[in-house]
């Protein structure tokens, strides 16, 4: 496929509130960053991360393009505030599985959308997930408090809560925006902590509240179109392509 092919299906389909939308969330960036004198790294990271959960949401695998950018500059701003759980994610987790998630996600693509085939999990792997997530973050929350993190409760539960995010949206389920939506709330808390210690970091929680907004956004729509489709089909109801 031509590159510009690649872009003309990567544009399509966008409905004219969320081209708004999401032009409107770069402006607020960056004018915040001229007036406040914002991070150039958290700008930047902030426009590729908010880039990338548009995208994201509208199935289409560009999305990765943007969050392998996104993540590597998260990278300097969570080792500058010694977030030792979020450095470990991004760096170690993060960026491989979105290049995984590009390759996963070209091999699942609406012929006619050119947006993944959405999908939802069976109970019992929704229960295992659960389970294994709430171990391993207790054990997270452990580790960085004997490694004198500077929040390890919010840094455990959305770095484990993150790594089981990621796992859901290579899968393409739609049960991913759970835990986004968790993940998205406290780390704007997180971030808003930082700020009141003195960062200049303003951008980054732009960008998690906007994350946060967008996660429970995308959940009704991927769950509309998950219901239009067991609609149309019902022998697919449990949607597990």
């Amino acid at each position: 496929m031509k590159i510009t092919e690649f872009v003309k299906k990567e544009l399509t389909g966008w409905k004219h509130f969320e081209t708004i939308g999401l032009l409107l969330v770069w402006t607020v960036v960056i004018i915040n960053a001229i007036f406040t004198q914002d991070s150039p790294i958290a700008v930047t990271s902030a426009i590729c991360g908010i880039t990338y959960t548009f995208i994201a949401g509208k199935g289409k695998i560009s999305c990765y393009i943007f969050g392998v950018i996104g993540s590597s500059f998260y990278c300097y701003l969570a080792f500058k505030n010694a977030l030792w759980g979020n450095l470990a994610l991004y760096l170690c987790y993060y960026i491989p599985m979105q290049i995984l998630g590009f390759i996963r996600w070209s091999k699942h693509l609406n012929s006619k959308t050119n947006e993944i085939i959405k999908k939802s999990l069976p109970n019992t792997e929704r229960l295992w997930l659960s389970l294994t997530t709430l171990l391993f973050t207790t054990i997270a929350i452990i580790t960085l408090h004997l490694l004198n993190d500077t929040n390890p409760i919010i840094d455990g539960i959305t770095t484990i809560f993150s790594i089981t995010g990621m796992y859901l949206t290579v899968r393409r389920a739609i049960e991913q925006w759970f835990i986004w939506m968790i993940v998205n709330f406290l780390s704007t808390i997180m971030w808003l902590n930082i700020l009141l210690q003195g960062e200049k970091v303003y951008a980054t929680i732009i960008m998690w509240a906007t994350y946060f907004i967008l996660s429970i956004y995308f959940y009704y729509e991927w769950k509309k179109e998950l219901l239009l489709l067991n609609v149309s089909n019902p022998k697919n109801s449990n949607n597990k392509q």
